[in-house]
């Protein structure tokens, strides 16, 4: 899978790890987000949309975002068509949000998580797959046509 990890100045070092153990999975990495040598603030939104783009045009598999709690970048990933966001902070949830919820973009907080943590979660999160459980088939149809309505009443506008 191509998987998109990006972060603000709060999970440079995170975001380093992550694209080393997921690489080690076997999926291609492309990091987006500051370098360690520059610790400037960066706008979470900036990074969140240049993930959040690429998973709904399809470019990208997957994606994981990184920032102090995660919040911000689900709240701008969740603005993009096909995108399910959310911030998750252990495996349990991590992997129900596979199963049941298709999550295709992952928010991490880097001042919360442990770095052993974050990695349960990213491994657990990649080995998941969606159910196909009719009813989760169901619900998530349902989300997408709440999606293409609001496309299109925005439109009419």
């Amino acid at each position: 899978m191509k998987i998109m990890i990006g972060s603000d100045h709060h999970g440079i070092e995170t975001r380093l790890n992550l694209g080393r153990i997921v690489s080690s999975m076997g999926h291609e990495v492309i990091d987006v987000g500051p370098t360690p040598d520059n610790s400037a603030p960066v706008d979470y939104p900036d990074v969140a949309s240049a993930v959040a783009r690429e998973v709904s045009e399809g470019k990208a598999d997957r994606g994981v975002l990184i920032c102090g709690t995660g919040i911000g970048m689900s709240i701008v990933a969740n603005k993009f068509p096909g995108v399910r966001a959310a911030p998750i902070v252990d495996v349990f949830s991590v992997e129900l949000s596979r199963k049941h919820n298709d999550l295709n973009v992952l928010c991490l907080s880097a001042e919360m998580l442990t770095e052993t943590m974050i990695s349960d979660v990213v491994q657990t999160w990649l080995k998941a797959d969606f159910s196909n459980i009719p009813r989760h088939v169901r619900r998530l149809e349902r989300v997408a046509q709440i999606e293409r309505d609001q496309i299109k009443k925005n439109k009419a506008s």
